[in-house]
């Protein structure tokens, strides 16, 4: 590869631009990914500390091994759709190791509007149990929900991808052998009963937790009768009498420590199968990323001096070097995971594709997993010189990636625009996971409004599962390639040919 700029020679006009610029756009994005994390208002974190519960984040950090990375999906989901939910949508998803384990936990927070669910509640739920589907990753889900916001009901009821797609994957894995335990932390009304009642294990806190799919209220006002919550659905009917639940807490504590020696006799956890090398820090500071990257008209810098701050050591073996330039392709390690590099580096030209065809199924053959980094205006016009073959040679680059059986991550950058955002990996190509760097925009046309191409609405509509800091990158990718390579590998279903 040809030499990567240092920060001496970086420390231009332009870097300091996109340097100011990316501060200022974590400034305003920090605020949003603070709400997140706090949840609801004071009031009701104050009410449901009252009770004697945990706080739903203080539940996941329990029920982590200690030190344990968090990759979270959806954090900034649902921001600005719903009057007085923060962003999130009412729940808490993501993988993190219980008992050296990786699995998904799915956390109803119910210190926003009673952990009831919105649209698009449901979308980041179910978007989760297929990511931890797609991995064989056990599920753990903490129940404490009012069920189904009724004013958004066509968009949590009728459809696919919606509630009963939520217990639809939990019996389908289930069947498969992946785990379904719950934890029910207070009561837990209509969907909120279904879902642990579907598990495979269910942890209930006496005096706390119940389920029933009416409410005392609601049984009041169909019938008149007065009922209390324990004989309705509480935690000493639930595990002396209907036997819905198969162990009963004294506490939030007692619960999760409970939900952890499950996981310990969930036997054999799997082993990674490929050889991770011994990690070495970049060849330059990742920390540099920030004058690197693009933000908004700020157009970002080579990606090869994006790559310089982000594999082991700086080294990246490129492949057809010489030949279309526009998309830079070759292998590299990460945190000492090998992994096969896509990065745009301007329109996609003909000869780009057939050259990225032929990467990709080269790593195919090879179980090198994928990553895409995406910084691209989209494919370059048949019109031009020499490009008439565009949209055949693009036509194969999206055949390579639709077809490539490894894992596949995918990083915007910069730009993904019209085709190209599907041919380097876009969600439809159906990526292990899709990551924004906070500045940047991906949509149909180039010319899209800030406030649609921007990470924050991808984010809130959940066409990404994450928007990464640039210098966080490595350690998630790391994360996530150690959580991909512990799925059995598939034959490759074609082999490489010249174009």
């Amino acid at each position: 590869m040809t030499s990567p700029a240092t920060l001496d020679t970086l420390r231009d006009e332009r870097f300091a631009r996109r340097e100011q610029a990316y501060r200022q756009l974590m400034a305003r994005l920090s605020a949003r990914l603070d709400e997140a994390l706090t949840g609801g208002s004071e009031k009701a974190r104050k009410l449901h500390k009252s009770r004697g519960q945990m706080l739903p984040r203080e539940r996941v950090q329990a029920l982590l091994d200690p030190g344990s990375p968090f990759f979270e999906i959806g954090q900034l989901a649902g921001a600005d759709l719903y009057e007085g939910v923060p962003p999130g949508a009412t729940m808490i998803t993501g993988v993190g190791r219980v008992c050296g384990r990786w699995c998904m936990l799915l956390v109803n927070d119910a210190t926003v509007k009673g952990g009831t669910m919105f649209g698009m509640t449901t979308k980041r739920h179910t978007r989760a149990q297929l990511f931890a589907w797609h991995h064989r990753l056990p599920c753990i889900t903490m129940v404490q929900s009012g069920g189904g916001f009724l004013p958004d009901l066509a968009n949590i009821f009728p459809d696919e991808g919606q509630a009963g797609s939520i217990m639809y994957n939990q019996v389908k894995m289930s069947a498969e052998g992946i785990a379904q335990i719950a934890l029910v932390h207070g009561p837990s009304t209509a969907g909120g009963a279904y879902i642990p009642a579907l598990c495979d294990e269910v942890v209930i806190i006496r005096k706390q937790g119940a389920m029933f799919l009416g409410s005392p209220q609601l049984v009041f006002a169909a019938t008149g009768e007065v009922i209390d919550i324990e004989p309705l659905g509480g935690a000493e009917m639930h595990s002396r009498l209907s036997g819905v639940t198969d162990h009963m807490a004294d506490d939030d504590e007692h619960a999760l420590a409970i939900t952890r020696r499950i996981v310990e006799h969930l036997g054999e956890p799997p082993r990674l199968r490929w050889t991770r090398a011994e990690p070495e820090p970049p060849l330059h500071d990742p920390q540099e990323l920030a004058g690197l990257a693009a933000v908004g008209a700020v157009e970002g810098a080579d990606c090869r001096d994006i790559l310089a701050r982000l594999v082991d050591g700086g080294r990246f073996q490129e492949f057809k070097q010489l030949h279309g330039e526009t998309l830079v392709c070759g292998f590299a390690r990460i945190e000492g995971f090998e992994v096969g590099i896509v990065a745009g580096h301007g329109l996609l030209t003909a000869q780009a594709g057939a050259k990225g065809a032929h990467f990709v199924q080269l790593c195919g053959q090879r179980d090198i997993p994928l990553l895409f980094l995406v910084d691209s205006p989209g494919f370059a016009d048949s019109s031009q010189p020499g490009q008439a073959n565009v949209g055949r040679h693009g036509a194969k680059l999206l055949n390579a990636v639709a077809n490539a059986d490894v894992p596949k991550f995918t990083v915007i950058t910069g730009r993904a625009h019209g085709a190209a955002y599907h041919a380097l990996g876009g969600r439809a190509f159906k990526p292990n996971a899709l990551l924004m760097w906070p500045g940047a925009r991906a949509s149909a046309s180039p010319d899209a409004p800030d406030d649609e191409a921007g990470a924050l609405n991808w984010a809130r509509q959940l066409w990404c599962d994450a928007i990464v800091e640039p210098e966080r990158t490595r350690a998630v990718l790391a994360q996530l390639l150690d959580v991909a390579g512990r799925l059995p590998s598939q034959p490759a279903a074609y082999g490489a040919f010249r174009m």
